[in-house]
């Protein structure tokens, strides 16, 4: 383990152990799968990791205006990983898809014909992507772990590779981009990995889910104020609630990690089920429209009224018809 620039690199070993111990507040439900194209195998030298991977978030934030570089984890040819931006920051990665995602940029141009995927960095994203279904309780399946061409570059609306799209992660990532591949080349490997199987997975132990509404809210080893700080989670982040105990919620599947209750507000999942669903800055069509979500998108519920949902903790409404709850 090494750190550089602010980025920090692992073994897949390494990597494993760390992912189990690392707090996590925010709300995760996709894992994203990219290459770079761009930089691919012909720079990687075998010992310049670091100096790629700033590389690449001075593109992102000189050329690209961005915050900060766009994924979460990069690997690179010889199986190394290293961090990206906060766990706690969605991606810059998937056009109107990045929200409650984690971002994998695999090092390579993985078109057919183009760069030959190492040995060892094919395991280590099997590997990756299992310790991260694992620690997340995300589901090994192809609505959860996603590739980015399978969505339109313009209106981010998921194709599944028709329309406007990029090859990424290629046409030869772990033997092609489409759905059927990824189903039956790479989502048995990363099941096989956790020995969880693709379908029927083991059901969730979430309880509910919350919105953090203290500008810093500590994250403690116990269920007492008196335990450890561990971490902390900030104004509006969705968190996951696994177990309630003397006002206190803990927000791990398999840490300790606790929460004070009365600085958590209920909030409903739900899933967008029209094609395009108009989201309003009030709960009303007398508000204007400030944006949109798009079928099969998650949101969050803080408030309901008069039939309308709010799903952001600013002023952002769309209509509770054309929401499918799930809590």
């Amino acid at each position: 383990m090494e750190t550089k620039f602010g980025f920090t690199s692992f073994t897949i070993s390494e990597f494993e152990k760390w992912i189990k111990q690392e707090n996590i507040a925010r709300t995760v439900l996709f894992i994203q799968e990219h290459h770079t194209f761009s930089p691919g195998y012909i720079h990687f030298k075998g010992n310049n990791h670091f100096d790629m991977q700033k590389s690449m978030k001075n593109h992102h934030v000189n050329n690209n205006g961005w915050s900060d570089i766009g994924q979460h984890f990069t690997i690179f040819p010889d199986g190394v990983v290293m961090t990206g931006r906060s766990l706690e920051s969605s991606p810059a990665c998937i056009f109107g898809n990045n929200k409650h995602a984690i971002c994998i940029e695999n090092v390579g141009f993985f078109d057919t014909g183009e760069d030959e995927m190492t040995a060892k960095q094919r395991d280590s994203i099997i590997r990756l992507t299992a310790a991260l279904c694992k620690r997340l309780d995300i589901p090994v399946s192809s609505d959860r772990i996603v590739y980015h061409h399978w969505f339109d570059l313009s209106t981010g609306a998921r194709t599944n590779g028709t329309g406007m799209t990029k090859s990424c992660p290629g046409t030869n990532f772990f033997g092609g981009n489409t759905v059927a591949a990824c189903e039956q080349n790479f989502l048995p490997l990363v099941a096989n990995a956790i020995g969880q199987p693709t379908t029927n997975p083991t059901p969730s132990k979430i309880i509910g889910y919350g919105s953090v509404t203290a500008e810093v809210l500590n994250i403690r080893r116990g269920a007492n104020s008196s335990f450890d700080r561990v971490g902390q989670t900030t104004l509006g982040a969705i968190v996951r609630v696994y177990e309630e105990k003397n006002n206190w919620y803990r927000i791990s599947q398999d840490n300790e990690e606790w929460v004070y209750s009365n600085y958590i507000d209920d909030v409903r999942r739900a899933t967008v089920n029209a094609d395009v669903l108009n989201v309003r800055s009030g709960p009303s069509t007398r508000f204007h429209v400030v944006g949109s979500v798009i079928k099969n998108e998650e949101v969050f519920v803080y408030e309901e009224k008069d039939n309308w949902s709010q799903i952001n903790i600013d002023e952002q409404w769309v209509s509770s018809r054309f929401l499918d709850f799930s809590s």
